[in-house]
């Protein structure tokens, strides 16, 4: 169901018409939520991966069959995430963009925990 008040709120910003993937959607959500994730590890505002997994789950209801943001991102595949994040960075800006850190794992083909389930530091 649509409402026309809500296209007449914002045809004046609406730059063009678009269709969107249930993919498109996710990943234009996830990819933000997920790149602060990685900044709060990064900056050590959280010591492991795990404890950042279940501060969003307990916290903000992440979907637990997820396993927490930098699951999703390993479950991806690290250099997969960045990609996306590049190619949305240039379409979004910079709030999309990964960061070198990020980037560097994905180079070396790291991951957020190890493929015994373990939580590594990233």
């Amino acid at each position: 169901m649509t409402d026309d008040a809500a296209y007449a709120l914002v045809k004046e910003v609406v730059k063009e018409h678009k269709e969107f993937s249930d993919e498109d959607i996710i990943a234009r959500m996830m990819v933000p939520l997920c790149l602060e994730t990685v900044r709060c590890l990064e900056d050590g505002i959280v010591a492991t991966p795990a404890e950042a997994d279940m501060a969003l789950i307990y916290g903000i209801g992440f979907p637990p069959f997820r396993g927490g943001a930098l699951r999703y991102i390993d479950a991806m595949g690290v250099a997969e995430f960045v990609k996306l994040a590049e190619g949305l960075a240039d379409e979004l800006g910079p709030l999309y963009a990964p960061t070198d850190k990020l980037r560097q794992m994905a180079q070396n083909n790291e991951q957020f925990y190890s493929s015994d389930q373990s939580a590594t530091q990233a």
